[in-house]
């Protein structure tokens, strides 16, 4: 399992986002509120966000708990951004280790996480890269069910779908192949997807800033669950939810 967050409004310090909050996504690592699989999230995260006029977003991401680095903490300080995607990580048995590994995965403007795992991890492999194009597998960033998933969004993404259209219908296909959790969480740094399909998704919006994340970051009011078997779309003053057409198929044990 894993825990992230995506915002799009004001300029604001990652520190603002990611780390002072009671409940951010730095508690988050060590002890989520309303995480049902898995306790910690100590195996690396990843920041990244956007500057004035730069299309493509900057990254930050570490194999170490967001809490073991102290670097980070001074970059949050003195970063602002008006869009952020960041998470922390739960590493799905089998996977690589490295920051590689760490979301959020970017290609172009796109920044991506994953918040689940894709259940038989690494024997399902095979009928997912059965549906993408060589060079695709061949640009896999790492050895990891996330990077497959992304590289499957990105394919939808290619087509010309829209961000929340290539979400639904990679989880959607997903319910033909194999079971999991895959709560998927997409930005360009102007609109934010995502599903819930297995997992806890919640947002918050005031008109002038949005925050879409798995649990909410303190006990302030305004804070909105999303149903599971969603996807949603949402800029900084406005979000829409819909049902996704083919639920995920996910484990029995999950709501």
């Amino acid at each position: 399992m894993c825990r992230h967050l995506a915002y799009l409004g004001p300029p604001t310090s990652l520190a603002e986002l990611l780390l002072s909050p009671a409940h951010g996504l730095l508690r988050q690592s060590w002890a989520p509120r309303r995480q049902r699989n898995g306790t910690m999230n100590a195996d690396g995260f990843g920041a990244g966000w956007y500057a004035p006029g730069d299309p493509v977003p900057a990254r930050y991401r570490r194999a170490v708990p967001m809490w073991a680095d102290a670097s980070f903490a001074d970059v949050a300080r003195v970063t602002t951004s008006t869009a952020v995607l960041a998470a922390v990580r739960s590493a799905t048995p089998g996977t690589t280790p490295d920051e590689a590994a760490a979301a959020p995965y970017r290609d172009g403007r796109w920044l991506f996480s994953h918040n689940g795992r894709v259940d038989g991890w690494p024997g399902s492999v095979a009928a997912l890269a059965a549906q993408l194009p060589p060079v695709r597998l061949l640009s896999l960033e790492a050895r990891v069910d996330s990077a497959l998933l992304w590289a499957l969004v990105q394919e939808r993404l290619a087509a010309g779908d829209s961000a929340a259209d290539a979400l639904a219908a990679v989880v959607e296909g997903l319910s033909n192949t194999t079971t999991g959790r895959f709560n998927l969480l997409l930005t360009d740094g102007t609109t934010i997807a995502a599903t819930a399909a297995g997992d806890t998704l919640c947002w918050r919006s005031d008109g002038a800033g949005t925050v879409v994340a798995s649990e909410p970051s303190d006990d302030a009011p305004g804070w909105h669950r999303v149903p599971d078997g969603s996807v949603l779309t949402a800029t900084r003053n406005d979000v829409e939810v819909r049902p996704l057409s083919v639920p995920a198929r996910t484990r029995p044990d999950l709501p």
